[in-house]
């Protein structure tokens, strides 16, 4: 088993808040391991307070549910098939797009969450650091496509 190790973490951290700078957002970064317990934590300035949690959520999130988080959002509208979801785990289960597990292959060795933007804003920056670690792990691909509720949307940016 592979473990996401601190240096891993500060370095798609950078990557976040680059990305985060690019599109003239403060944004809270926050990378969590395998359990979803926080490895570190950025919060740029003037980002939210309330971002802190949120972001934190978004992480944990992700891997609690083994999807970005932005794939809650239709089903847990009211009729959707998990409508309420997010009042579950002392609602710290997040529907806003932003969480993104990482992964090695199959296996989810930690997640990313961002809260600073819109859902599609803070999917992007998280995107971006998601781009990083596959590059990290030699599975470098120069487009990482991210579904976003029902937008699409491609990123490509070098780190």
């Amino acid at each position: 088993m592979t473990k996401l190790s601190l240096e891993t973490a500060k370095r798609l951290i950078a990557v976040a808040e680059q990305k985060s700078r690019q599109m003239g957002l403060a944004s809270n970064i926050a990378i969590v391991d395998d359990g979803g317990h926080l490895i570190a934590f950025q919060r740029m300035d003037r980002a939210r307070i309330a971002g802190i949690e949120i972001s934190k959520d978004k992480a944990w999130t992700s891997v609690a549910m083994q999807m970005p988080t932005a794939n809650l959002t239709q089903a847990a509208q009211p009729g959707g098939p998990s409508f309420g979801i997010n009042t579950t785990n002392r609602g710290r289960i997040v529907i806003l797009g932003g969480g993104i597990p990482l992964q090695i292959g199959e296996q989810i060795v930690g997640g990313i969450g961002v809260s600073g933007g819109t859902s599609v804003q803070d999917a992007e920056v998280a995107a971006a650091a998601v781009q990083a670690f596959q590059s990290m792990q030699g599975n470098a691909n120069p487009n990482v496509n991210a579904r976003i509720g029902s937008v699409q949307f491609q990123e490509s940016s070098g780190w």
